[in-house]
């Protein structure tokens, strides 16, 4: 969604200011809790429930123990299609499930399915949650009467329209490539989870129901209610709503299987892309193992900020890759290692292996340094306490204890994790690295195509429950002050997360450039985090790191930000950090070079993405040539613009605009 045009004109500075009752303790050393109360009803359905006050809504969270990998060769994507049919209407409410979600109010609500679960979720006011809780329990034992044929040939034309749509972004073909070369045949791992379209066409309307009926009972469900609410009142909806479901059968689990491959494999795919890219994919443990998580600090290392080694070597020192990131598939029963590296324009992608793997061996050999665990660590911890401010969503308090108890049969998991990633030595790294990362790598090289011209209910089912009044909603009482430059200060405090946040807002966005060169206004707030008069790129990026701080900047249509979240205890560092990058920014002319080639780079692969080129096409049609919202709204310009774009143009838009009267 484009929101900047709708951003107020007014010069901010606003903080979230987050703070504990405890005094501080050092990094690392802090614990973090997530209180809750678990039950277990007759049926084996169970409910955890976390209360958090702060705000009169509620996250409610249900998680199905099944994914892809309990799907069998021929059959694939059924976990995926049923999630579809699963917002298609009830036998009770045989309606879209989104609309009366709306009318009250509900935000971040979706459906999601990998390969070993299936998750529903929606955050709603506190005084609807009989709303959800009975639509939620309606599609868990009240569904198979509502499926049709006609529902089931709709969704899976929509799933079957959602496949063809990723496969036609850029590298959107690389994991149906890759997911069979990384397993056996057999393995539940070995298909990807939005299926095979063949095996789509092939479901029939009697499979369906046979995989509700098999894996939706209440036993293998776990439903999260975080928020406003206690633990008594949670229980008493919950057996209200939920008690007469039948619990279906057992479910057999799945022990791990890394399936680790050995020597080296290769492949080679052509694809509608503008840059070659290489992929690196090891086999590593499950979920939770101390490899998985020693793997994700030592992915950290790689690839983690500016001063990270594949990122420093590849993209700042050498300008051989446009970008490089080492990251974690981690799953219930194996997970996998991955490197990407897209290779700038001129670089070949051996030149750009050989690199990756001179770095990997280096870290092989040596460990990281104590520099580099420090940060990966406090980077671990800062992510997660970001997560946890919310209760519902991804990686929210609601998905934190459903993760650890559908996966390791623990809500309390989080901890065993938090203080492994602590504790973690850099001889562990090493170790974890050496067993898993010097042996089977799969490398794919994904080239562009070549240039060519052509129990009894007690529940009223009749009808949905009506929401009572809507709670008194409290938020934080602002507070202001003025500068004596004019810059106005805006606070509002919530003691609840040792965080605060920052955001200074500017009355100046890419529709500046209409005076300009196209493309001035986002690659000046690009480059501010590149060096100030006494830090340069690599300073910043570890300072940073060191501070378990985020920093980022960047232009919409009408207004530009500079944003800082930072933790509580390392408030003034990284403040004084913040106002350096806004107010002594230097555009280092090697680094300035460097972004323009990044640029046209970026500019090539929006011309190569459906959405990418039709935020360039369309405004100039919308607006007419000439007018200020003509430009592209990626705010990227065109090739001829940024080639004619200065290092003096990006120090006259900083000059012109941070400044406290363009509010």
């Amino acid at each position: 969604m484009l929101s900047g045009s709708l951003v107020p004109s007014r010069f901010l500075l606003s903080a979230l200011a987050l703070t504990l009752s405890a005094p501080a303790t050092p990094l690392l050393a802090q614990n973090i809790e997530i209180p809750y109360q678990r039950s277990v009803l007759p049926n084996g359905l169970t409910l955890l429930v976390h209360e958090d006050h702060k705000a009169p809504i509620v996250a409610v969270n249900v998680w199905y123990h099944v994914g892809s990998k309990n799907e069998r060769p021929g059959r694939t994507g059924f976990a995926h299609l049923f999630e579809h049919l699963m917002f298609n209407g009830s036998e009770n409410y045989d309606k879209d499930f989104f609309g009366p979600l709306e009318q009250v109010g509900a935000t971040d609500f979706n459906g999601t399915t990998n390969e070993d679960r299936t998750n529903y979720f929606q955050n709603v006011p506190t005084n609807a949650l009989d709303l959800v809780l009975w639509m939620e329990s309606d599609r868990m034992g009240h569904l198979t009467g509502a499926i049709s044929q006609a529902k089931l040939d709709e969704q899976r034309g929509v799933v079957q329209n959602e496949k063809r749509q990723g496969e036609n972004q850029p590298y959107g073909r690389t994991w149906d490539f890759l997911t069979p070369k990384l397993y056996p045949a057999n393995h539940p791992y070995s298909w990807t989870t939005i299926g095979s379209l063949e095996d789509l066409d092939a479901a029939k309307l009697d499979d369906v129901k046979q995989w509700f009926q098999t894996y939706y009972g209440a036993a293998n469900a776990v439903v999260v209610i975080a928020g406003d609410i206690d633990a008594p009142t949670a229980r008493k909806k919950v057996e209200q709503y939920f008690g007469d479901i039948p619990a279906g059968p057992p479910v057999a689990r799945q022990e791990a299987w890394v399936a680790k491959r050995t020597g080296s494999q290769r492949g080679v795919m052509e694809d509608r892309v503008p840059q070659a890219r290489l992929y690196q994919v090891w086999n590593i443990p499950q979920w939770g193992s101390a490899d998985a998580d020693y793997l994700d600090l030592v992915a950290g290392v790689l690839s983690s900020g500016k001063s990270s080694r594949l990122y420093k070597r590849l993209v700042y020192d050498e300008q051989s890759a446009t970008e490089v990131s080492a990251y974690l598939d981690q799953r219930e029963i194996g997970g996998l290692f991955v490197i990407e590296a897209t290779a700038r324009q001129g670089t070949s992608l051996e030149a750009l292996e050989r690199a990756v793997n001179e770095e990997l061996a280096r870290l092989l050999a040596g460990g990281p340094t104590p520099a580099e665990l420090q940060r990966v660590k406090t980077e671990y911890r800062a992510g997660f306490i970001r997560g946890v401010e919310r209760i519902g969503g991804f990686g929210g308090k609601s998905d934190v204890l459903a993760q650890g108890l559908v996966y390791a049969g623990n809500p309390d998991f989080y901890k065993v994790r938090l203080q492994r990633v602590a504790r973690a030595t850099q001889a562990q790294l090493r170790a974890s690295a050496a067993r898993w990362l010097s042996d089977g790598v799969y490398t794919l090289e994904v080239r562009p195509y070549g240039e060519y011209q052509t129990a009894r209910s007690t529940v009223d089912r009749s009808k949905l429950p009506v929401p009572g009044k809507p709670p008194e909603v409290s938020f934080p009482q602002l507070q202001r002050a003025t500068l004596s430059n004019g810059l106005e200060i805006v606070l509002a405090e919530r003691p609840s997360i040792p965080q605060v946040r920052f955001d200074l807002l500017l009355d100046a966005g890419f529709a500046a450039d209409q005076s300009g060169i196209p493309g001035t206004a986002s690659l000046a707030m690009a480059m501010l985090d590149e060096g100030t008069r006494s830090r340069n790129a690599i300073q910043i990026s570890d300072e940073l790191a060191r501070l378990g701080a985020n920093l980022s900047s960047g232009s919409r249509l009408d207004v530009s930000s500079v944003s800082l979240e930072a933790l509580k205890e390392n408030l003034d560092p990284s403040l004084a950090l913040y106002a350096d990058v806004i107010l002594n920014p230097s555009f280092p002319r090697t680094d300035f070079e460097r972004l323009k080639k990044q640029r046209l780079a970026q500019i090539q692969l929006e011309k190569a993405d459906p959405v990418g080129m039709a935020l360039r096409v369309f405004p100039a049609l919308l607006y007419g040539p000439g007018h200020a919202y003509a430009t592209p709204w990626t705010g990227s310009g065109t090739e001829e613009s940024t080639a004619r774009i200065s290092r003096d143009a990006l120090v006259g838009f900083h000059r012109t605009w941070f400044k406290p009267n363009h509010a």
